[in-house]
């Protein structure tokens, strides 16, 4: 009987670890923060999750079955951020996240099997970072971009991708962050349709020598800051990334007239020639081996377009005559446009424009 009674129970216990090892089986799996790798500006904070800072800064991961979950949030409890997202290589839409909200966000696939997520931040980093904490799903992978060359696209709010999306809130309502698409602005296009790696470093309203309605600061002053601000005092690591080719389109807020209603002295090209001599040489200070290509304004015409052109020639003269022995400098002066987005900046379907018209462009630099 004592026999009988041990066998049973050894039955009994075989059962039990079977119940248990299948449901750890069907637990999903965790990929922490500090798994991914993005490209673009980002920090890894103290709480060892990531923020994600620049306009279109990405990361990709692999998952099985049919649904992921990320964990995200926003540090303002009041306010609110986009993520945009593709899905085994196309690309679905842009997802809000508010600062109260305490569910994550849920990916889910139209059919179950092995699937590729790459994550986008919508906004650009004066919107505020977006905090990645984990994924969650089964058989999670993080992915790397594959090796290929790299662009970095500065500039101001067009390169951002600002104003270009209406489609969910009109323009002239909600915040100005709430038209934002990085994705589909003309530098990502770019790099898809020439098979690049690229990272957006933008900020909406700057220019070289003062901005759109200020006198700063001016990329200059912050495009070695971690996020664009001045008074952070963390800076940006250039070894994270090497692009081959650095594109820099800065002028549009330079030529601004302003608001209307504070004093804007008349363009000084004198001051903006230099201002930007100067942040070529800082960038060529942080890429010594990349190329440098200046891109004009779409949004400027008339006398004060040739007067730009002019000053960019100026730059490139003066560049190529300090550095012989490197790759001169490229200049591409954009078509005139009449954009059709929000306060006049290009919409979605004017970026695709602007791309189609830089891909002959950047196709040279890169071969």
């Amino acid at each position: 009987m004592k026999f009988i009674n041990f066998y049973l129970a050894i039955i009994f216990c075989g059962f039990c670890f079977s119940c248990i090892s299948s449901k750890k089986n069907n637990n999903a799996d965790t990929l922490p923060a500090t798994s991914l790798q993005p490209y673009g500006r980002f920090i890894i904070d103290q709480s060892q999750n990531l923020e994600l800072i620049s306009s279109a800064v990405h990361f990709g991961f692999s998952f099985t079955g049919s649904q992921c979950q990320i964990d995200a949030s926003i540090p303002d409890e009041n306010g609110h951020n986009y993520l945009q997202y593709e899905l085994d290589g196309v690309y679905q839409k842009r997802i809000k996240i508010s600062g109260q909200a305490a569910e994550p966000i849920i990916i889910t696939a139209p059919t179950a099997g092995k699937h590729t997520v790459w994550i986008y931040k919508a906004t650009e980093a004066h919107t505020g970072p977006i905090i990645i904490q984990k994924i969650t799903g089964h058989n999670l992978k993080s992915l790397q971009k594959p090796e290929a060359p790299t662009i970095e696209f500065i500039g101001n709010s067009i390169t951002c991708g600002a104003a270009a999306d209406p489609s969910e809130v009109p323009c002239g309502t909600g915040q100005y962050h709430d038209q934002h698409n990085a994705y589909m602005a003309y530098g990502p296009r770019v790099a898809r349709e020439l098979k690049t790696n690229f990272v957006l470093s933008s900020v909406s309203g700057i220019g070289v020598y003062r901005n759109w309605n200020s006198n700063g600061p001016t990329m200059p002053q912050v495009y070695e800051k971690v996020d664009f601000q001045e008074n952070n005092p963390q800076r940006w690591n250039f070894t994270t990334f090497t692009p081959q080719v650095v594109s820099i389109a800065l002028g549009t807020n330079d030529f601004s007239r302003g608001d209307g209603k504070k004093e804007r002295l008349p363009f000084d090209s004198a001051a903006y020639v230099n201002n930007y001599i100067g942040f070529v040489q800082l960038v060529k200070s942080k890429y010594p081996q990349a190329q440098i290509a200046l891109l004009s304004s779409p949004m400027i015409n008339g006398k004060d377009r040739r007067t730009l052109q002019n000053c960019l020639t100026a730059v490139k003269t003066k560049i190529d005559a300090l550095h012989p022995a490197e790759k001169p400098v490229a200049l591409h002066f954009f078509q005139p446009m009449q954009a059709k987005g929000c306060s006049g900046h290009p919409n979605v379907e004017d970026h695709a424009v602007l791309a189609q018209e830089l891909v002959p462009f950047f196709q040279k630099l890169i071969r």
